[in-house]
């Protein structure tokens, strides 16, 4: 007989019926019955009230207990006649420190102390384990015990309520001891015999909810790209290439006048290449004026008075930051018969030597802009951050002067948060220093200034998130990918 039939037959001679009951009288799996009763409600046979009961079971811990006895009655058993030492006790008895406690308080056990030695001795020569008795007695289903004696197994986790969900059974408007079936669909066959007419269909619930349609979904950090994006170029800036992960440490620190001592250059903060390990197709005529503005200076300058070499300067690496994509477009810039402005952005993976914690990655995303014209100066770069920044939707920006190799003037860029109601550093800016546009063939009156910024950290802010593992890595919750909307800046 089906299950459902079953129901409706046990209900039929009872006002109502507990679901816990019928899958003791049935042996079958509680959820079964309950998916029984689902299906009997659609029908209106039954209708169905929750409910909720207790019961008290053994802990694996009470379970133990209940075997071999408790934690003092076992430490009592441990000591022999003339006496062990306390600290013999606590060191060779399972759970020593819970069942001495107990031992002492029930009287069972004294410390002798006559000796010299502090001895553990015996106090009554009979004892009567009632914990294992009581636990023995829950084991059998039989629960006599007092609330005080209860909640203090509990502490001592020998005992864990168990709570017990099910549904009491009525009948419902249409309820009958068998289930007619309803037609879910009308044939062709059904209309043209005319039979659809003497047939009961299953009513059409409008409310249920279509299956959802599977699809890919925008990971947050793809959103706010695509509004950076869109803001870069809304304000006239063209997107560099940005499809080279590889870099030599030419371009990814030589050209940007960073010197071959410098720490970044270690490979605690850089990951290098072993295969290929080494670049070899440089601009030559470029390279020589890099190493002497390096090594002995120049346009101005002094230099770092240093001999460069060029085996540093063509190890391979992953990009530590997309200013060497910069540097790669100021020089075609360069080499141009007549300079025009130019107007340039990018933003795309950089990989750095990181410990990983709440807000640092081994490979993030930067967002760079940069703007190379004539006679431009710190009042520029501050109108330019100025523009972007509130395109973002952050109207109180501050400055903090800051050393970079290749930038002269520096700046760090804090901005106020308002949801976290305090300045957060948000980017670093800076005008190209001439030691490092000069060497590429720019003219002298040419000026270039830059900023950046990862992409993370709006993001975290944009959609609420306090730790950057959430939002990349093996931590991420796809729900969060597929639940979050789009990203939309206050422009």
């Amino acid at each position: 007989m089906e299950l459902n039939e079953k129901i409706l037959q046990c209900l039929e001679k009872s006002d109502k019926l507990d679901t816990i009951q019928l899958a003791k009288e049935f042996n079958e799996d509680h959820q079964k019955i309950v998916g029984a009763v689902k299906s009997l409600e659609a029908l209106d046979m039954v209708t169905s009230e929750p409910a909720k009961s207790t019961k008290w079971e053994l802990t694996e811990e009470g379970k133990l207990v209940a075997e071999k006895g408790s934690h003092e009655a076992v430490l009592y058993k441990s000591i022999p006649s003339e006496g062990i030492a306390q600290a013999e006790v606590m060191k060779t008895i399972p759970n020593a420190k819970v069942g001495f406690s107990k031992a002492m308080s029930l009287g069972w056990i004294v410390i002798d102390k006559s000796g010299g030695t502090p001895l553990v001795k015996r106090k009554v020569d009979n004892i009567t384990d009632k914990v294992q008795l009581d636990l023995n007695e829950i084991k059998k289903g039989i629960d006599n015990l007092a609330d005080n004696v209860r909640s203090d197994y509990k502490k001592r986790k020998l005992l864990q309520e168990i709570v017990i969900k099910s549904f009491i059974l009525l009948k419902g408007p249409q309820f009958a001891t068998s289930i007619k079936k309803l037609e879910t669909d009308l044939t062709s066959e059904m209309l043209l015999t005319g039979s659809w007419k003497e047939l009961e269909f299953k009513p059409y619930n409008f409310d249920a909810l279509g299956q959802p349609p599977e699809c890919g979904h925008l990971h947050p950090l793809l959103k706010v790209r695509s509004e950076f994006r869109e803001i870069f170029l809304e304000m006239g800036f063209q997107e560099m290439p940005t499809n080279q992960y590889v870099e030599s440490s030419f371009w990814n620190f030589d050209a940007l006048f960073q010197p071959q001592q410098h720490p970044a250059r270690d490979a605690h903060d850089t990951f290098f290449i072993s295969s290929p390990a080494t670049s070899t197709k440089f601009p030559m005529d470029y390279l020589e004026r890099v190493k002497k503005v390096h090594s002995k200076g120049g346009y101005g300058s002094q230099g770092y008075r240093y001999d460069w070499k060029i085996e540093e300067a063509q190890k391979n690496l992953l990009r530590t930051h997309t200013t060497a994509v910069s540097a790669r477009m100021l020089y075609k810039v360069a080499q141009q018969e007549t300079f025009t402005p130019q107007k340039f952005f990018s933003i795309d993976k950089v990989f750095r030597n990181e410990t990983l914690d709440a807000t640092h990655l081994a490979e993030f995303q930067q967002v760079e802009g940069l703007v190379a014209d004539r006679g431009l100066g710190l009042a520029d770069l501050l109108a330019q951050l100025d523009h972007f920044f509130r395109r973002l939707g952050f109207r109180r920006l501050q400055f903090k002067p800051a050393y970079n190799p290749y930038t002269e003037p520096s700046m760090e860029i804090f901005a106020y948060h308002d949801g976290l109601g305090k300045w957060i550093e948000i980017g670093n800016s800076g005008i190209f220093r001439p030691e490092m546009l000069l060497p590429m063939g720019l003219p002298p009156d040419v000026r270039v200034m830059a900023w950046g910024l990862s992409l993370e950290r709006p993001t975290m802010i944009k959609y609420g998130l306090t730790n950057i593992r959430d939002l990349v890595g093996p931590r991420v919750d796809l729900r969060m990918v597929q639940n979050n909307p789009l990203c939309r800046l206050n422009k």
